[in-house]
């Protein structure tokens, strides 16, 4: 519901979606991104800073959100494709609500209007550009006709992105879609083609459980699960990680020699010399 109450939405004629954000609106929702931005106006965070998300924990994340008081970003338990890889890029945003004809109706008229003569799911795929994540809000759903892609559509997202894809309800095809090299995360699985669904918005915002999701925003997936990242937020939540790597890294050395206890370590250390230690420690890793 959140993409019908945006005042600023407007009527997207190519691909023949209810509602999507105008650039101009795209830029106003999201006036504090530090970086340049795509075509669409969705913040583009720089494939260098993507590249070094890789190397955090959901935990590294969570500690900077919170401390900003974005604490509506993280959304668990996820049925996951390869466990060991993580999902990191640029959220591209769906919004599926269940059929109503009516408005169903309109909505495909106009779609065929524009030349779109495939399914809301595959128009929606086909907007996707490389770094991209599909991050689809399909209300929890999964069983019978819950089913966002099988192996073919899957294979369009990764061909197309780069990237795998955050579905909100169910996928098709396991056993077809396991052997493409990309992170997903879903709820369910069922044999059945998507159906008694409309789509109703593309680069809006999403409900994806508890976490509200904006166009644009860096999706981090990792064993634990999802984290939906404003664009601001990025950088400080780098630094902040290269220095808990440093602490940990250092911690841990102390305790394997076995000269002291996890209270005198775990932390901040006590004792004026371990700290100088571990300061200089830090300098040195840090490269100051």
């Amino acid at each position: 519901m959140l993409a019908i109450i945006v005042a600023a939405a407007v009527a997207l004629p190519v691909s023949a979606q209810i509602f999507k954000l105008s650039r101009e609106d795209m830029i106003k929702y999201t006036s504090k991104n530090p970086f340049e931005r795509s075509p669409d106006g969705r913040p583009k965070v720089p494939d260098a800073l993507l590249e070094k998300m890789k190397g955090l924990t959901c935990e590294e994340v969570f500690g900077v959100l919170q401390g900003k008081r974005f604490i509506n970003q993280y959304e668990g338990n996820w049925q996951l494709l390869h466990p060991g890889m993580k999902l990191i890029g640029r959220a591209m945003t769906a919004q599926f609500m269940p059929t109503r004809p009516d408005v169903n109706d309109v909505i495909e008229a106009d779609a065929k209007a524009a030349g779109g003569r495939r399914g809301p799911n595959q128009r929606v795929i086909d907007l996707l550009e490389k770094g991209d994540v599909l991050v689809v809000d399909l209300f929890g759903k999964t069983g019978d006709q819950s089913t966002y892609v099988g192996d073919n559509l899957a294979t369009a997202i990764f061909a197309l992105s780069g990237n795998g894809f955050v579905i909100n309800g169910g996928i098709r095809d396991l056993e077809g879609i396991s052997p493409i090299p990309m992170a997903a995360y879903f709820k369910g699985v069922h044999p059945s083609a998507i159906g008694n669904v409309m789509l109703t918005g593309v680069n809006v915002p999403v409900r994806i459980g508890d976490a509200v999701v904006m166009p644009g925003d860096v999706v981090f997936g990792d064993k634990e699960g999802l984290y939906f990242v404003p664009p601001q937020f990025v950088e400080a939540i780098i630094k902040q990680a290269e220095e808990t790597h440093i602490h940990d890294e250092w911690t841990k050395m102390k305790l394997m020699t076995g000269k002291y206890k996890s209270s005198e370590l775990y932390g901040k250390p006590d004792d004026p010399a371990l700290i100088k230690e571990y300061e200089e420690y830090k300098k040195q890793r840090l490269g100051k």
